[in-house]
């Protein structure tokens, strides 16, 4: 895959270009630029083949660029990043940094990626990652507070993603519990939390955030849920640069902020985006499923369920799934 990234700096523009001029630009065969844009291809960008034109992106893609992320940041934020690496190719965001660990007097260090080869959700799902298209973050950062005092970060990280995508001017977001972004209804980011360190002590975690920003054939094919993307709503092309400076501003100020002042700070921003409050659902755990209507969260992320014979369920974030009663009826 190493040979795709010229080639997609040449074709980001959207233009045509022939064959033999790809590969006079890229000094390789013309042979050699077919299996390129086959690679291309099959990792989701979408290349139109004109006889006679040669080929070009269906749609001009903006690629990430490290010094263009760092100057949209705000200065504080910024300054909190030991560093910033912005990748063309990784099987994964949060491996990235999770094999790289931290030095004594760094706080904080981010990672973007214009494809996932192993993007990975919660509970051992599959993050479909085609190429330039969404944002692929992760951002590994030291807490001063143990890993049992974050039980709720995850939903902090929501509320940081949801402030990043009012300020872009998106409307009809909502959370649902512990880690999904929705737009109007239908699910347009995913969070995923890995925490390594001592209970009580400093710990560090990796927070990775996958956003839809614009969808292809190949997407549409490959997901399994309702989902939405950013360009389709918004009707305008969306600036993935500004907007990862905007998201990655947002989630640093909301880490710093969950590490000083904990998830109380959050919890009614939180509360007032909750996608499924007052509404029954079924929560399924590996061992049952349980039924109930949502009465929000408590102090410590947890889920509150009001169940039919009077009682008050909590349940914490793991291996859960939740529905609305009336979209499961909907399915059967």
């Amino acid at each position: 895959m190493a040979f795709s990234k010229p080639l997609l700096e040449l074709l980001a523009d959207g233009h045509f270009y022939s064959g033999s001029q790809l590969g006079e630009r890229l000094g390789c065969s013309r042979a050699a630029v077919w299996k390129m844009i086959q690679a291309l291809e099959s990792a989701g960008v979408d290349i139109f083949h004109v006889r006679g034109k040669g080929y070009r992106l269906a749609r001009a893609v903006e690629l990430l660029s490290e010094e263009r992320i760092l100057a949209g940041m705000s200065d504080a934020e910024r300054q909190s990043l030991s560093g910033l690496d912005v990748l063309f190719d990784v099987d994964s965001t949060n491996t990235y940094l999770i094999e790289r660990p931290l030095r004594t007097m760094e706080t904080g260090r981010a990672c973007f990626a214009e494809f996932q080869r192993l993007g990975r959700g919660r509970r051992g799902r599959h993050w479909v990652s085609p190429f330039a298209g969404n944002l692929y973050l992760s951002l590994r950062w030291r807490f001063s507070r143990g890993a049992a005092a974050l039980g709720g970060l995850s939903l902090a990280v929501g509320v940081a993603l949801l402030r990043a995508l009012r300020d872009e001017g998106v409307e009809g977001l909502s959370l649902k519990w512990p880690n999904d972004i929705l737009l109007h209804g239908r699910k347009l980011a995913g969070v995923l939390l890995e925490i390594s360190g001592e209970t009580d002590g400093p710990c560090e975690v990796v927070i990775g955030v996958g956003l839809n920003v614009r969808a292809t054939e190949s997407t549409q094919e490959a997901i399994d849920q309702p989902w939405a993307d950013l360009e389709s709503c918004l009707g305008r092309r969306v600036a993935r640069n500004a907007l990862a400076a905007q998201v990655l501003t947002c989630l640093i100020g909301a880490v710093r902020q969950y590490d000083r002042d904990g998830l109380n700070s959050f919890r009614d921003e939180w509360m007032a985006a909750d996608a499924f409050f007052g509404r029954e659902v079924v929560l399924q755990t590996p061992a049952a499923e349980t039924s109930g209507v949502v009465q929000g969260v408590d102090d410590n992320g947890a889920l509150i369920l009001s169940l039919k014979n009077g009682a008050r369920q909590h349940f914490y974030s793991g291996e859960i799934s939740l529905r609305a009663v009336a979209d499961r009826l909907a399915n059967v």
